[in-house]
């Protein structure tokens, strides 16, 4: 089983709690972060965009980096391990992110790759005049096809003539070509993200579900195969989890009770407002991100206790058939990356005989 950190590009990570660790995002928290990952054998990194926070007594996620840039400052500092960024597809056109696309794949020397959103949050583009309108919802995984089309087309031939509903490109050139196998992933859970993934995807990420429930996540993992039978391409699921360990079960739950208990109510309540924007989707995962039952971490799934408890429910999660791997994030990343790295890991059978220093 793969595994990778989702990078905490904008500040206080994924809690939305005045009683979790409160930060603001840099390169250097992030370069720290990389290179521990990369020096504990973990696959690949990954970083978010988001355009707005949700303000509140934290100011969760008013402050971010762009994910671009910092990506490409990662793979500056590091040397084996996979890097992604996250394309906002309202604001850069395919061809220039394309273009960008290839000049990190120089800097890394082929390890690079890219996530591509739609955008769900109108509040993040309303701010730039930039939101297309509420239709956007019904049709931006039309939009994403046609954009995934032309990135597949620049990079496997450097030019593209594609007219369609949304994009045309008239002898459009982006070059040099990558030098490495250029992946998409998508993480749309709704089934018009589902049948993009099996069509364009190399791999498709989905939330986990609930606390210490390692395995709720598998009703994706046959959603996603009923749609790539359609489509005839190999697509794996990538998990989103969130960890909390510690020496023992009931030192790890004491931790997320406490960040319970410090729930930024108001930061919570633009969460919900925003997820209930889209009237036109019932399915998506933006529904299951508002929900204000667990949305202390996001509805994220989340594994609490100790290293190895821990370790347990990560191999459960690698038994499920059609997973390919999962996407940590930790309430304390630096510290989290390196129990993940000591103490987890070499606990873990689908990590057996993974290289690690240190």
């Amino acid at each position: 089983m793969q595994v990778g950190v989702f990078v905490p590009i904008n500040n206080n990570g994924w809690l939305i709690s005045e009683n979790a660790p409160q930060y603001k995002p840099s390169f250097d928290l992030n370069k720290t972060i990389a290179q521990s990952a990369e020096k504990h054998g973990l696959d690949f990194l990954l970083s978010m965009i988001k355009l707005r926070g949700f303000g509140g007594k934290t100011e969760f996620w008013e402050y971010g980096l762009e994910s671009f840039t910092l990506m490409a400052g990662l793979a500056a500092v590091t040397e084996r391990i996979k890097i992604y960024a996250t394309c906002p597809t309202l604001i850069i056109p395919p061809a220039f992110a394309a273009r960008m696309c290839n000049t990190i794949d120089s800097i890394s020397h082929g390890r690079f790759g890219l996530n591509l959103i739609t955008g769900w949050q109108p509040p993040e583009y309303t701010q730039m005049g930039l939101w297309p309108g509420d239709d956007h919802f019904r049709d931006r995984y039309r939009m994403l096809d046609e954009y995934a089309g032309i990135l597949r087309e620049l990079w496997e031939t450097g030019v593209s003539d594609f007219k369609g509903k949304y994009y045309e490109m008239t002898d459009c050139r982006v070059r040099p070509q990558p030098e490495g196998e250029m992946k998409i992933i998508c993480a749309g859970s709704s089934d018009a993200g589902l049948a993009f993934s099996a069509k364009w995807a190399d791999y498709a990420f989905c939330l986990g579900k609930g606390v210490n429930t390692p395995t709720a996540f598998q009703d994706n993992n046959a959603r996603l195969a009923a749609a790539t039978a359609l489509t005839g391409r190999d697509v794996s699921i990538f998990v989103l989890v969130m960890i909390i360990a510690d020496e023992t079960d009931e030192a790890a739950m004491a931790k997320w009770q406490s960040y319970n208990a410090g729930v930024d109510m108001d930061a919570i309540a633009w969460l919900a407002e925003q997820g209930a924007k889209d009237t036109h989707n019932t399915d998506t995962n933006v529904r299951q991100l508002a929900a204000p039952e667990g949305a202390v971490n996001i509805n994220m799934g989340t594994l609490v206790g100790s290293y190895e408890s821990v370790a347990r429910m990560l191999d459960e999660m690698a038994a499920v058939p059609g997973t390919g791997g999962v996407l940590l994030t930790f309430d304390d990343f630096v510290e989290g990356v390196e129990a993940f790295g000591t103490r987890i890991q070499p606990l873990m059978k689908s990590r057996a005989g993974v290289a690690t220093a240190g």
